[in-house]
């Protein structure tokens, strides 16, 4: 693989509707590691998604990472899924999430979808947070209790996904609209917001997402871009597995002025060592100043003026070509 194709295949990007021949020349032109499906990609039939995903893998041996938020209740893509979601997972017993998410992975891996970015293990007690009515617990314990079903749920129909690390529970405000911010310590954290990750990890998950979220007492930078909190992900909590980011177009949109530049966001994460780059694109990606090519020949200058190491890049680009492969071959 040349540079450019390791660099585009670190990237899971989004092209709106549900036309086959239009997302397969999508593909075609950017060559994604992965494809996230929103709304707007799930036909009003959403079993015909079966037949679509499989037309956009240019090559059946290394089929494209196909994600999908599906954790039930308010986010969900596909809307049959009306198994039970965080409201009322929080009050049942812990048996009961693994159920449900036993049921929704099954319905994605119907649909040839192998990625659900789908377990909040997020956890706070504050109704007034944004996360609140998204969380599976409301503690520390009964949200690593419900995180570890979820993903005992999961095994064996799609790759299960953690999210949102380091964990939104502290910070009441949207991080789609801004850089949420909590001084609480990295000592409160790692016996609070850490315990339900660390669950997720010990049974299994084999993705986590990182948020835009910034704990000052750790880091300036929102976790995303921030290489110590990936380095307490990987050395602390034994995360051996794929990263990935939040939508990276909501750095754009937090308004903070240093992150205005995507490109520069793109580096900054890959610096700090995420394994792969999630953009949720509009239909002409060039207006929101994300056009994949530009991010990849920004990532490529990075490396050849020194802010970036290849070693690295091949590094991330090997994970996930391995996992690619293990999901063709079904050894995953």
């Amino acid at each position: 693989m040349s540079l450019d194709e390791k660099v585009a295949s670190l990237l899971m990007l989004h092209s709106p509707g549900s036309d086959v021949g239009q997302l397969r020349a999508f593909v075609e032109s950017y060559r994604p590691g992965g494809l996230i499906l929103m709304g707007d990609n799930v036909p009003a039939n959403p079993g015909e998604l079966a037949a679509i995903i499989p037309q956009l893998d240019l090559n059946p041996d290394l089929p494209m990472l196909v994600a999908i938020d599906q954790e039930g209740g308010t986010v969900r893509r596909i809307r049959s899924d009306v198994a039970a979601a965080a409201p009322q997972l929080q009050q049942l017993p812990v048996a009961a999430t693994s159920e449900a998410f036993a049921s929704r992975a099954s319905l994605l891996e119907t649909l040839a979808i192998n990625v659900n970015f789908g377990i909040v293990a997020d956890q706070t007690s504050d109704r007034s947070s944004f996360i609140f009515p998204r969380a599976l617990g409301t503690s520390p314990g009964d949200s690593a209790d419900r995180v570890a079903a979820a993903v005992a749920g999961e095994s064996g129909h799609v790759l299960s996904t953690l999210k949102h690390f380091p964990g939104h529970g502290a910070m009441a405000d949207d991080s789609h609209t801004s850089i949420p911010t909590s001084d609480v310590s990295r000592d409160t954290w790692r016996t609070t917001h850490a315990v339900p990750f660390e669950r997720g990890i010990d049974a299994g998950a084999e993705l986590v997402m990182f948020g835009h979220l910034r704990y000052s007492a750790v880091d300036a930078a929102p976790a995303s871009l921030s290489a110590a909190w990936h380095t307490i992900l990987r050395e602390e909590l034994g995360f051996t597995g794929i990263t990935v980011t939040d939508d990276m177009l909501m750095l754009n949109d937090s308004g903070e002025a240093a992150l205005a530049d995507p490109v520069q966001n793109a580096v900054s994460a890959l610096a700090a060592g995420t394994t792969m780059l999630l953009y949720v694109l509009p239909s002409d990606p060039a207006s929101v100043g994300a056009d994949p090519r530009g991010i990849v020949a920004g990532v490529v200058a990075a490396v050849a003026d020194g802010r970036l190491s290849e070693s690295s890049i091949n590094e991330a680009a090997l994970k996930l070509l391995v996992a690619r492969r293990q999901l063709a071959t079904g050894t995953l």
